[in-house]
């Protein structure tokens, strides 16, 4: 079984990112994120109505990257701390060696190649320092960037789930992708 020990944060740095450990300090720029249509129009959740949401967010993620069971990142950019985006596995399956990946950028910072260059960070610290095998992404068929961001981390197209999410009143397709260790 996967052991992850989690209490020395990684803090994973590109050509243009930083990234660190969310903190209760970034209330307003996930707020922002998380109340934005644009950028939860792929995620099945419900936008924020007020900085309780967002502060509930960020205690549940440090709660869970305290308990070794997921590990989040807040995306900022090299010489400016704010956050913009959150990447990271949030789901382990520590029997099987495998996580699933889950990322958003704020609505400014879409079409600059930054959540592309999240992900190879994200993914090479899954594989080489968190120790896993295999990482998963979900995303909807119409969301092309994220589909395009995956395709260049090298991911594979694996599965096309029909209507296998209800959402709002409406059944939504998945796309599952996968990137094995090797």
């Amino acid at each position: 079984m996967l052991t992850l020990d989690l209490q020395t944060f990684p803090v994973l740095t590109t050509e243009r990112l930083v990234l660190r450990e969310l903190r209760p300090s970034d209330v307003a720029e996930v707020f922002a994120l998380r109340s934005d249509p644009h950028v939860m129009q792929h995620v099945n959740r419900p936008l924020a109505t007020s900085k309780a949401d967002a502060e509930a967010l960020i205690e549940l993620i440090t709660n869970t990257v305290a308990a070794n069971d997921a590990v989040q990142w807040a995306i900022t950019q090299k010489g400016d701390d704010t956050f913009i985006g959150l990447i990271g596995f949030w789901r382990f399956i520590k029997d099987h060696h495998y996580a699933e990946l889950g990322y958003m950028l704020s609505h400014d910072h879409w079409g600059k190649g930054l959540i592309s260059e999240a992900i190879a960070a994200a993914v090479d610290c899954g594989f080489s320092t968190l120790g896993l095998h295999r990482i998963e992404a979900i995303t909807r068929p119409e969301n092309t960037a994220s589909i395009r961001a995956l395709v260049k981390n090298g991911f594979v197209q694996e599965g096309h789930f029909k209507e296998n999410i209800f959402w709002n009143g409406t059944f939504l397709d998945s796309l599952y992708f996968g990137r094995l260790a090797r």
